[in-house]
């Protein structure tokens, strides 16, 4: 069967499916307490995905309250070394490297046919939008096997967050392949930073199944979902980030994007396509050695989230 008529079989469901109330059902069932139904889930999820428990910190699938705090599971600080390159990215998450390439003006490409637009991508914001004309951008997919807590790719100071509220489509290869500007239309989180060499934006892209999105300064993001775009400003507090810290996480899989201003990280714009990335591991062309940098010292032992604020209604 032709790759582009297999695609459209497994995305057309999409279309029809209800995605926010299926998300929102995956949300609560991640969080079952009853030790028979978790412990089921998490053996057959095991199998089903191949998850590596020997990398986690804790590896006795009892000791999770829940799905969820398995599919969020912390590792051992050295199963995820990060690159000590001087001022060089690493990558913020576990996946791989789905699309990397220069920004022509304004324009990213998403797949063969189709691209989408840094205005659009960053819910509108034209101006923003502006810092990252001809710049270099990355996109990191997150399977559902993958370790699933995003990371700082390089220190900074987070000062502002938006929310944009959008679809649930799947981020999945054959639906990048087939729905034009994806992640321009799904959900996302736009996180700003600035550092020393200039600003630098991540954004968090949502997908079906992904009940939540939770953050180490706002706590949990999504759900509810929001219907219109939230914006907050931190430029009166002080969240500094190391590289290699704890930003926040998602359930299930998902994708990051990176971008960077012209001529701040040309390497992040030369990946190799359908690279497979480490939390940690050097998206620069030197190479270096690694060490283990400082984390935040996050407790899933309860809900298997974070909440370091009151929790935000959207």
């Amino acid at each position: 069967m032709p790759q582009n008529l297999s695609d459209l079989i497994k995305v057309l469901p999409q279309y029809l499916i209800p995605k926010h109330w299926l998300s929102k059902g995956m949300h609560a069932f991640m969080r079952i307490r009853v030790r028979w139904i978790k412990l089921a889930t998490m053996k057959t999820m095991i199998r089903l995905y191949r998850i590596d428990l020997s990398e986690a910190e804790e590896t006795v699938l009892d000791n999770y309250p829940h799905f969820n705090a398995l599919f969020t599971r912390a590792l051992k600080p050295e199963a995820r070394p990060v690159d000590s390159t001087p001022d060089g990215w690493c990558s913020p998450v576990d996946g791989v490297v789905s699309q990397s390439a220069r920004i022509q003006g304004d324009t990213l490409i998403q797949a063969k046919c189709h691209d989408y637009r840094l205005p659009a991508l960053l819910g509108g914001d034209i101006e923003y939008a502006k810092q990252f004309k001809n710049g270099d951008y990355a996109v990191i997919y997150l399977a559902p096997h993958d370790y699933h807590r995003i990371h700082m790719p390089k220190a900074g100071r987070l000062v502002s967050m938006t929310y944009v509220p959008g679809d649930l489509f799947s981020v999945n290869p054959a639906t990048v392949r087939q729905i034009e500007g994806l992640f321009a239309r799904n959900e996302r989180v736009i996180c700003r930073f600035e550092t020393p060499d200039g600003p630098f934006c991540m954004i968090w892209v949502g997908a079906i199944f992904v009940g939540s999105m939770e953050t180490v300064w706002q706590g949990k993001v999504t759900p509810p979902y929001g219907t219109m775009i939230q914006h907050w400003d931190y430029s009166d507090r002080s969240l500094n980030f190391e590289k290699g810290e704890e930003l926040g996480r998602f359930n299930m899989g998902s994708t990051v994007i990176l971008l960077s201003p012209e001529g701040q990280c040309p390497d992040l714009g030369q990946q190799t396509p359908q690279r497979r990335v480490n939390m940690g591991e050097a998206l620069t062309q030197a190479s270096s050695p690694t060490e283990t940098m400082p984390r935040p010292s996050v407790d899933a032992s309860d809900e298997g989230e974070t909440d370091h604020s009151p929790k935000i209604t959207l």
